[in-house]
Formats: structure tokens, sequence, C-alpha cells
């Protein structure tokens, strides 16, 4: 009897330990954001908003890219490229999932028509970067983490090689989904007219910043305007009026080089053709992604790692120095979420009802879709046997908050911006509750793998 009560209290004691092993590490975390909160706070503002604004800078220039370097480039391998492959497909799974959820969100809570699209990708596309980043460094912070020593090398290079896939759709299919509906134009362009700060003003919100420095320089002739509505559909009345010309070259008109071109083209060829050239794919080569680029290059070659990477290569000291940048990124990263929310939520037109839809299928029904979907991978042999952290990264992917990115691109496009700061506050509000449910809920599972 004796021995039966003590294995139930060892069992006890180690799940108390698991429990704790999960928590501690986002209540971290959230104490770096409130740091954040309370310095950037406007009533007492210790640290200027400019300040905010130089850390992003800094975090999206330097230091991000030196941690995606030293640790996905020293990480990476032929093999471990050929079994590293469900990461980026997972992104796509879940972002599929998520806009299937968002769709019947939108259905459900019955939104502003103007913003029905705009809750399939709020609930769709969620934080695969410098969130996971956070937690994963958070959780590998303390010795005894349940990962191992690798821990934070690997941990940091599986969110790292999924970043570019993720960023690929955030400048393709996000940016053209973004853009302002044409049948309520003059809806979204006269609610956002008075939010809209003058280009370099320092009051210009930090969300539209916080992962997308430099936004301002960005916006091009038609990036707040339903380009696409117009190239694919004839206008006509009153909205014609209120959007700008396109310069589109029409068939049999004009002997330009480019008429004649235009003239030996289907007519829906031509129009796919206009849109790619308005597609800002070049933005997608940022110093995160270009990072990423250079380390799987210098992985995979194994003259460029010797050269690079390892206590006797050549360039040692040179790696050095980025990993002392890079261990900056985790608490610069919580700093600028804590200014983020210190500014507080917008005014909303989006509803309660569908805001609460959104947080709910996000953060609370997503994840248990994940485990699903990441347990079948799993029994059907797709995942690195026996590594609980590739698991765990791929888990994370679906319980994230809405990707920060968006309010950027939201911003751009002129479409939905004072909606998506609200919603991105209140998502990381209770995303604090949500992570430290689901993390407690996947240390348990893993660590029965």
């Amino acid at each position: 009897m004796s021995a039966l009560f003590t294995s139930m209290d060892d069992q006890m004691k180690s799940q108390n330990v698991n429990v704790l092993s999960a928590v501690l590490p986002l209540m971290k975390l959230l104490s770096l954001a409130v740091i954040g909160l309370v310095l950037a706070h406007p009533k007492i503002q210790i640290v200027p908003r400019a300040t905010f604004k130089l850390l992003s800078k800094l975090v999206f220039a330097l230091f991000l890219p030196c941690l995606i370097f030293t640790h996905l480039g020293q990480s990476i391998t032929l093999s471990n490229f050929t079994l590293w492959w469900f990461i980026p497909v997972n992104v796509l799974l879940s972002t599929i999932i998520g806009c299937i959820l968002g769709y019947v969100v939108a259905l459900v809570c019955r939104p502003p028509p103007q913003f029905f699209r705009f809750t399939v990708i709020m609930t769709g596309f969620g934080n695969t970067g410098n969130l996971p980043i956070a937690i994963v460094g958070s959780i590998c912070h303390s010795p005894d983490n349940p990962f191992g020593p690798d821990c934070h090398s690997k941990g940091v290079s599986y969110v790292s090689f999924a970043q570019w896939v993720a960023v690929l759709l955030v400048y393709t299919l996000v940016y053209h989904m973004m853009e302002p509906p044409m049948a309520y134009y003059e809806i979204v362009s006269e609610g956002n007219e008075i939010q809209e700060a003058p280009v370099n003003d320092i009051s210009r919100p930090l969300l539209v910043e916080a992962e997308w420095p430099g936004i301002e320089d960005k916006e091009t002739e038609h990036s707040k305007t339903p380009f696409i509505a117009r190239v694919f559909r004839s206008i006509s009345g009153a909205s014609q009026t209120s959007l700008p010309d396109l310069e589109l070259t029409e068939e049999g008109g004009g002997s330009s080089p480019k008429s004649i071109r235009c003239l030996a083209e289907p007519r829906v060829v031509r129009r796919i053709r206009v849109v790619a050239e308005q597609t800002p794919i070049h933005h997608i080569l940022q110093p995160p992604t270009i990072a990423s680029l250079l380390a799987i290059i210098v992985g995979l070659v194994p003259a460029f790692k010797d050269f690079v990477f390892g206590d006797d290569a050549p360039l040692s000291f040179f790696t050095d120095s980025l990993a002392i940048l890079a261990g900056a990124v985790v608490p610069s990263v919580m700093l600028i979420l804590g200014g983020m929310l210190a500014e507080g939520p917008n005014e909303s037109g989006l509803g309660i009802r569908t805001t609460i839809g959104i947080m709910f299928a996000r953060l609370l029904v997503l994840p248990l879709v994940g485990i699903g979907v990441v347990a079948l991978a799993d029994k059907l042999s797709l995942l690195v046997q026996g590594d609980e952290m590739y698991r765990f990264v791929l888990l994370l992917q679906y319980t994230t908050p809405s990707a920060i990115l968006l309010g950027a691109i939201a911003s751009l496009r002129g479409y939905a911006v004072s909606e998506a700061s609200a919603l991105l506050f209140w998502q990381h509000i209770f995303a604090v509750f949500s992570l430290s449910v689901y993390v407690v809920i996947y240390f348990k599972l893993l660590s029965y793998v």
C-alpha cells in the first residue's frame, strides 16, 4: 500500500513539474512584456515611442537576422533539409485550416460586409516568426528544459525554416486579399482618412512598424485601392470617379512595343500579368529572409560551413559576435510587444461578436485541430522520429495569435487599420491564457512521445 501511495505521490510531483516547466517560460515572457508596457505607457512614458520604433528596426534589421543565421546555418545539413520538409507544409496546412475556420466565423458572426474578407484573413494567418522564437528561447533558457541541451538551437532553426513560407504568403496572397473591397471602397477609405498618420510621423502606431519598419516608404500608387477588382471587373458610375485611373493599355490602342505585346495576349493573361506586376514580391527579400537563405546556403555546403561555424573555423570570431547580438532578440521582441499593447485598442467597427469569434477560432479551436494534424502526420511517419522540439514547433504554428505583420499590411492597403489594431490587441491579451493552457497540454502530450 505504501508503495502505491509513493508511486502516486511521485506521479503528482512529476505532473506539477511538467506544469511548472510549461508555465514558467510564459511567465518570463509576460514579465518582459509588462516591463515594456510600463515603459511605454502614455501616462508614464519613461521610454518614448521613438525609442521603441528604433528598437523594432534593430530587431528587424540586425538582431533577428543574426539569430537566424547563427542557429539555422549551424543546424541545417543536406539530410536535415530533406527531413524538415513538413515544417513549411505545416505552415500551409495551418493557414488553410485557419482560413476555413475564419470563413465559418464570418458566416456565423456576420461581420459588416466590408470586413468579411478581413475576418477570414485574421483567423487564418498566425504569427510564425517573432513570437514562436521568443517562446522557444524562454523555454530553452532553463538548463532543465524538457527538450535537451540542443533545445534552443533546434527550436530557432525549425522556426526560421518556416518563416520564408509565411513571408511569401503575406507579400503575395495576403497583400491582395487585404485590398479595400470595391463595393465598399468609399466606406473603407472614409473610415481610414482620420487614422492615417503623415509619412515619417513619429505618432504612427507602433503596431504598424513592429514587424515591418519603414512601411511608409513601401506605398505605391495603387496600394490603397481595390486594384484587382478594377482590373478584373468593369467599373461605372460614382465608384469610377472615386478610384485612380489604371494605366492599362487597351487592346488595339497605340503602337508601342507594350501595346503590340498586349495584342498577342489573351485578355485574362494580360490582366493576370498586370496584377503580378503590382505584387510586392520584392519585399520578400527582407533582412530575416536574406539571413535564412544565407544560412541554408552556408549550411548545405560543407566547405562554407567549416569556414564559418565551429571553434576552429577562420570566421568563428565573426559568428560569435553575431551570437552575442542574437541574444537581444527575445527581450527586445517582448518589450516591443509590451509597447504595442501600451497604446491600447483602437475603436473597431468589427463588432464584439465577430471579435470574440475570431479569437475563439484562432486561439482555442485551431490548436485542437493542430493536435490532430500533427498526431496524424506522426502516425504516417512524416515527422522526424524522436524529436520532441520538432513536434512542439509544429504545434506552436497552430497556437499563436494573428501575425502582427497583418497590421502593417492593413495600414499599407488602407483597409481595416483600426480593426486590425484592436483585434491584435485583444488576441495578445487573451493569448496569455490560451498559450499557457496549450503549452501545458503540449508538454503532457510530448512527454509520451
